[in-house]
């Protein structure tokens, strides 16, 4: 068995036999199955971003702010991410490993770095899973009554609403604990399987908007809908809808020891996965806004595209779509939880991570990272408990998480700019047969500075304390300052968790690299 290493892999690998066989260079033994091919592993980036899910969350929130002019924060967040997307896809040609996050900033910056950006991405996949298993209440009670188990109110804010949201969305992460335990081949034919569901989905409400258009596309131009005060205010705040949408695109890279050719595969899905989605996604933003019955009366605001769907579809069609809303909401789960317990597999077996044994455990009949996965559902699962009766503090955890999504990504993007200017790559990598890997060239300086700039600027847009995002409907003076303080007690916690872990690194570089149950 090999030792995981701290060092530098050379950009161009020597001759290797198979994907085991590189892998192994970086200082790992191959115990994960590799079973994804490029469809499954495109997959497990679009049901991550889900635009049918965060759209349908999200729309009436940008709308209020930015009134129908908040459309142009999407092609100009899809810019900002897929400059961030061209950088990671290099890296996973790169460094082919689980838990990409982690072990592309530990090469770069070092194992401090490193661990602080494996420590803030496990925090936000584990409250955006429980995010994300909770919108099941926005959907399933419409779809047929049954589903509102407790109580008869089914609105989120309300406390049967809250408590039967807290039963569903658990139910859901039970179910996808289970998945993620069984098999990769299992998660990969049920979220490959969502995601054909949810690309239809997303076709068939992209036609029903076009065929039933109330104005032209030039709706794009009014603001008049706008929060009161300045334009450009409320235009920022709107965008906030787009940058809770457009993450979670490096999800094959998480997945790369389970990829068939990774070197190749996971930079396509990376971009495919984010340009697809922008793609669907800014269909769907234009095709509700020209087809919505008001954009004056307050409906398209608070309703978001529910109100459209009903408005323009007979009750049957408009279930049907929802049913799509709900396949996509559990595939997105599913993809969270999966990538989640990938980081939290890579992390402990590297000796970083408390009880580092049994989350490095691979079951050998499985072949898959059991304790990770049990993990992220239960602590999901504890998430959705603080929805009971307060429903706005985990509304704003939910936000602040993707604050902590972007800071990792900025401890990927920051190091990997730094090491450009000093001269990487010092040469052209290629895979074993000579094919030359996905690199950005000459341009790579230029594309990783505006990255930069960009995560930069969004991670203030997103923390900035507004009363209408953190506290919409009143609150204490540490909800509006959720996010910044959210950031330090994170940071606080890890640097006690990493000081109780790094004194027996030196036991953990001298086992093997993985645990074999």
């Amino acid at each position: 068995m090999v030792a995981p290493t701290d060092a530098i892999v050379p950009d161009h690998p020597p001759s290797l036999p198979d994907d085991s066989a590189d892998l192994a260079r970086f200082g790992y033994q191959p115990v994960l199955h590799r079973k994804l091919g490029r469809y499954a592993s495109f997959a497990a980036g679009f049901s991550f971003v889900s635009i049918l899910t965060t759209i349908f969350q999200f729309f009436g929130f940008g709308y209020s702010f930015g009134g129908a002019a908040f459309f142009w924060t999407w092609p100009i967040v899809f810019a900002g991410q897929f400059l961030v997307a061209l950088n990671f896809a290099e890296l996973a040609a790169r460094y082919p490993i689980s838990g990409c996050i982690y072990q592309w900033s530990r090469r770069l910056a070092g194992e401090v770095i490193g661990w602080f950006a494996g420590w803030m991405m496990i925090i936000a996949q584990i409250v955006t899973a429980a995010a994300a298993a909770i919108a099941l209440q926005v959907v399933l009670p419409s779809i047929w009554s049954g589903f509102q188990i407790i109580g008869t109110n089914s609105d989120l804010t309300s406390h049967d609403g809250a408590s039967n949201a807290v039963l569903l969305g658990s139910v859901l992460l039970v179910l996808t604990t289970v998945v993620n335990v069984v098999g990769i081949d299992w998660m990969a034919r049920i979220n490959s399987l969502g995601v054909t569901i949810e690309i239809i989905g997303v076709c068939a409400v992209i036609a029903v908007f076009f065929t039933h258009t109330d104005r032209g596309p030039g709706v794009v131009l009014q603001h008049d809908q706008a929060a009161p005060g300045a334009y450009w205010a409320a235009f920022l705040a709107s965008g906030l809808m787009a940058a809770y949408v457009m993450v979670g695109f490096d999800s094959a890279g998480e997945l790369s020891e389970e990829t068939k050719n990774p070197r190749h595969v996971a930079p396509r899905t990376i971009l495919s996965a984010l340009a697809v989605s922008a793609l669907g996604g800014g269909l769907i933003l234009l095709g509700a806004l020209m087809a919505a019955p008001s954009l004056t009366d307050g409906s398209l605001g608070s309703g978001g595209l529910a109100y459209v769907i009903e408005a323009k579809l007979s009750t049957t069609p408009g279930k049907v779509v929802l049913a799509c809303v709900a396949c996509a909401i559990t595939v997105c789960t599913l993809a969270i939880q999966t990538a989640g317990s990938r980081l939290l597999f890579s992390m402990a077996r590297d000796g970083r991570l408390p009880f580092a044994k049994p989350l490095s455990t691979v079951h050998p009949r499985f072949g898959t990272p059991v304790w990770p996965a049990v993990v992220i559902g239960a602590l999901g699962i504890g998430l959705l408990a603080l929805n009971l009766g307060n429903a706005a503090i985990f509304a704003t955890l939910a936000s602040v998480c993707i604050v902590m999504l972007y800071l990792a990504y900025l401890l990927v993007t920051v190091p990997l700019l730094v090491r450009r200017i000093k001269g990487w790559p010092a040469d052209i990598a290629g895979d074993a047969a000579g094919t030359k890997l996905f690199a950005l060239g000459r341009y790579g300086i230029a594309v990783n500075a505006l990255a930069v700039i960009w995560g930069i600027a969004m991670a203030v847009n997103l923390a900035w304390p507004r009363p209408e995002v953190y506290t919409p409907t009143g609150g204490g003076w540490w909800m509006l300052w959720a996010a910044p303080l959210f950031v330090l007690l994170t940071v606080a916690v890890g640097a006690i968790v990493h000081r109780i872990v790094t004194p027996v690194r030196g036991l953990a570089e001298s086992a093997p690299a993985v645990q074999i149950a």
